[in-house]
């Protein structure tokens, strides 16, 4: 066969540089787009022969084999798949985005074929980003009975077409690596892009590798170097196998590969979704913490594994899983989806969609059943990811309710570090009551000696304890929980007003007086709320807490000014004093400070700061200096 130079049957020179230079986000790529070629080529020869098995040419032991020449700067992919003759050398690689697989797919529908072989390949352009990595690349192919057909271009506009001299059916692809590229001549960056993107399709992809050895025993040892062919991917795909065929120790040993987590997983989530969706999920909810979730990292992003037809495309896929179930691992494996023509990027389509909405769906499942049956490994589970978890009462309005069944929080009505569920809480509540009372607090020391709690802890009512930072922003989102809204312990008015009808009488030009000498309290009232402290600052019904307001200073955030109401407990010693001093003398020096001293015990009692330290101190010193006299 003359060797002949043909046009490209389109304008080459600018759809390649595009291909090469705009269409993908990361070179190493090309691996994975020309292991599912020969990953293709092989499955289609196979089906073929189902009914003509001479098309084998007795070679079935079906491999994908990487070969490097350092001398040369070469990288070859062979197969013993069905390879091509000129006609469809020129076919497939001579016409840009047209793709072998899908054609083969249309024929086999033409004829009504039903059973049709799973193949990766939909675009066409797979091929095309091996110029990314090389400056010409060479294909030497070889069909049954025909005569090998040599392929090469350099990817400028023109590719030539002469002789091969392949002696076997299939095809080698070889690039002619870039200076840049060097990487991909060395073992080991080969081997982690193949463990990356084709861990596990179905053929084996091998490569000769040279070890030192030892050879001998003894004093007569002696080390050599032995090459011997070694294949890089696992091939085990066990989510593809029936749930029955996989054992427990098999699963562990899958999610400890993908995770690099060395405990085992909390639970498994196996299923295979069929029709107008179709798609395999292997879910792991992890035991612990991963490294990178403790170190506390700034992605938020979920990581499931994608793959279509065995073949990984991405971990990055935002729209898999929502944020708040990024500790889930696990994979996702495909018959069809949406993607971009470079295979990176999912499209957004009522399948994704559905998609999402199964798989948070199962996982939140499991989390209940967990819950209810496996009490201790939950309580395990919810110590690690509970506050990851509530992220998504912001965000999944769909199923906030199923994700407040899973949060568990200390209440006044349990021991320090004990958690209980809100459904618990809701089912011990007396009838009448309408609301789940919340404090949110910065310890469990701090809430339990609240002035806030001691009305609701003489009235015997369970109060929630929201001690976790993301409480308090995360949990208003709820808005109410099996019928019964919330109400913060410290905000709002408490009620029962009535009660202090005789007080309010006694205490009415005082409770002026107060609010007049005290800067940033827009009312002076007297509470129902508390017991036993003197007093206590309450903020408006949305107002920001004084947690909240703790945290964002910290945080060296800007926190706006809001006055607060001062509620005063007109049976406390400490009140009454300063009210009958206040009816025996107006212009007391000592009132004043009284009154001041009243609002800083406010600040006290709730843990926040008051407003001037030297003269709270100040205050308290005059105060022990008279008392101690």
């Amino acid at each position: 066969m003359a060797k002949k130079t043909m046009k490209f049957k389109t304008e080459l020179s600018q759809l390649l540089h595009l291909i090469t230079h705009s269409l993908y986000s990361h070179r190493e790529i090309f691996l994975r787009e020309l292991i599912s070629n020969a990953c293709d080529a092989i499955d289609k020869i196979r089906f073929a022969a189902l009914t003509d098995t001479d098309l084998l040419d007795g070679d079935s032991d079906w491999k994908i084999h990487l070969s490097v020449d350092n001398e040369a700067k070469t990288l070859t992919i062979s197969d013993n798949g069905i390879g091509m003759d000129e006609e469809s050398l020129v076919e497939n690689l001579g016409t840009i985005a047209h793709s072998g697989t899908k054609s083969f797919l249309a024929r086999l529908q033409e004829e009504g074929v039903k059973d049709n072989p799973d193949l990766i390949g939909q675009f066409g352009v797979g091929f095309y980003s091996s110029f990314m990595v090389a400056d010409r690349v060479t294909v030497d192919t070889r069909m049954h009975g025909k005569e090998a057909v040599k392929w090469e271009s350099e990817g400028t506009g023109s590719f030539t077409l002469g002789e091969g001299t392949r002696e076997t059916r299939g095809t080698s692809v070889t690039l002619h690596l870039k200076d840049e590229a060097s990487e991909y001549l060395e073992e080991y960056s080969l081997r982690m892009l193949v463990k990356k993107f084709s861990d596990f399709i179905e053929h084996p992809v091998t490569m000769m590798v040279t070890r030192t050895k030892k050879e001998g025993e003894g004093d007569d040892a002696k080390e050599v170097e032995v090459t011997e062919e070694e294949t890089l991917n696992s091939q085990k795909a066990i989510w593809l196998r029936a749930k029955t065929e996989i054992t427990g120790e098999e699963y562990s040993e899958f999610y400890k590969h993908i995770s690099h987590d060395f405990a085992d997983p909390a639970g498994v989530i196996h299923y295979r979704a069929e029709g107008a969706m179709e798609f395999k999920a292997l879910l792991f909810i992890p035991e612990k913490k991963p490294f990178d979730m403790m170190m506390g990292g700034g992605d938020h992003k979920a990581h499931i594994s994608l793959y279509i037809q065995r073949v990984f495309i991405s971990s990055d896929f935002e729209n898999l899983l929502p944020p708040y179930l990024r500790f889930v691992k696990g994979v996702v494996d495909a018959a069809d989806l949406p993607l971009n023509v470079s295979r990176e990027i999912l499209q957004e389509n009522p399948q994704l969609d559905r998609i999402r909405k199964n798989l948070v769906s199962r996982i939140l499942k499991t989390l209940a059943d967990m819950k209810e049956k496996e009490g201790d490994k939950y309580l395990t589970f919810f110590s690690e990811f509970g506050a990851i978890l509530k992220e998504g009462l912001q965000v999944d309005f769909e199923n906030r309710e199923k994700i407040a069944d899973l949060l568990l929080f200390e209440t006044t009505a349990t021991e320090p570090g004990k958690l209980r569920a809100l459904s618990e809480v809701v089912e011990a509540m007396d009838e009448k009551q309408e609301e789940i009372i919340y404090l949110a607090a910065e310890h469990r020391g701090l809430a339990d000696n609240s002035p806030f709690l001691e009305g609701f802890k003489a009235d015997g009512k369970e109060v929630v304890l929201f001690l976790d930072p993301i409480d308090e922003f995360v949990m208003p989102q709820l808005y109410d929980y099996k019928g019964k809204k919330f109400k913060a312990a410290n905000k709002g008015d408490a009620g029962d007003d009535e009660s202090l009808k005789d007080e309010k009488e006694k205490f009415e030009g005082f409770l002026g007086f107060v609010k007049e000498k005290l800067s940033g309290v827009k009312e002076v009232r007297l509470s129902t709320r508390l017991k036993e402290s003197p007093a206590c600052l309450v903020g408006d019904e949305y107002s920001m807490s004084p947690h909240i307001e703790a945290m964002m200073r910290r945080a060296g955030q800007p926190v706006p000014e809001m006055d607060r109401v001062l509620e005063l407990n007109p049976t406390h010693p400490a009140v009454q004093a300063v009210q009958a001093m206040y009816e025996a003398d107006k212009d007391d020096a000592k009132l004043g400070e009284s009154v001041e001293l009243l609002r800083d015990l406010a600040h006290v009692a709730e843990g926040s700061k008051v407003e001037n330290p030297t003269a709270f101190a100040a205050r308290i010193a005059a105060l022990m200096a008279r008392d101690l006299q």
